[in-house]
């Protein structure tokens, strides 16, 4: 198996970010983006996904956080496609139930190279601190379009903002680990088509 690994620089007059990330890493996270909640989310992500993830971001942040969130999402979903390259021999799919206190998360991936996006969450508030709630669809959205992935996150019960999100990064984590993890029994393609 080759080296899965993927480094993406994107600059533009709103945002300049440099990511790299390793698919059999062990979860070891390095992540700058200006934004305190947000550093957290990720660093959970790699934690629990065993991606070894480095994220410097510098973003229009006196305007607020929405380019800076967005951008280092899409830059995420292009290193994922990268690293998988023709995505021979992975699980594919991936799916976890994670609950955080109170709140539970429900995420199902699919690496099917189709972009599609469903996101079913209902926060309490507008914020999470001085994060606003909102950006956490946004930047799995850009995910899964890049990415061109099936990304399906439903939250059915929670009352905390805060466990929310952790609840859902977690999932998304546990859910991508088993999605791009190497299958022992088959070293092909996973689809009937031959291809993803």
């Amino acid at each position: 198996m080759s080296n899965r690994t993927a480094s993406i620089t994107r600059n533009t007059k709103e945002t300049q970010i440099a990511l790299t990330l390793d698919l059999d890493g062990t979860g070891k996270g390095a992540v700058k983006t200006g934004v305190g909640f947000f550093d957290h989310m990720l660093d959970l992500l790699a934690r629990h996904s065993l991606v070894d993830l480095k994220v410097e971001a510098k973003g229009d942040l006196h305007i607020d956080a929405h380019h800076t969130v967005e951008d280092v999402g899409i830059v995420l979903g292009q290193a994922l496609e990268k690293a998988l390259a023709d995505k021979r021999g992975i699980y594919r799919y991936g799916w976890a139930i994670v609950p955080m206190d109170e709140s539970l998360a429900q995420v199902a991936i699919d690496l099917s190279g189709r972009p599609a996006f469903v996101f079913n969450v209902p926060f309490k508030r507008e914020a999470i601190g001085t994060f606003p709630a909102e950006l956490i669809e946004e930047f799995f959205k850009a995910i899964a379009t890049t990415a061109k992935m099936n990304l399906h996150i439903t939250v059915p019960y929670g009352t905390n903002n805060h466990h929310i999100a952790e609840a859902i990064f977690k999932a998304v984590a546990k859910a991508l680990r088993q999605a791009v993890s190497l299958d022992p029994r088959n070293s092909e393609v996973p689809s009937t088509k031959g291809s993803l």
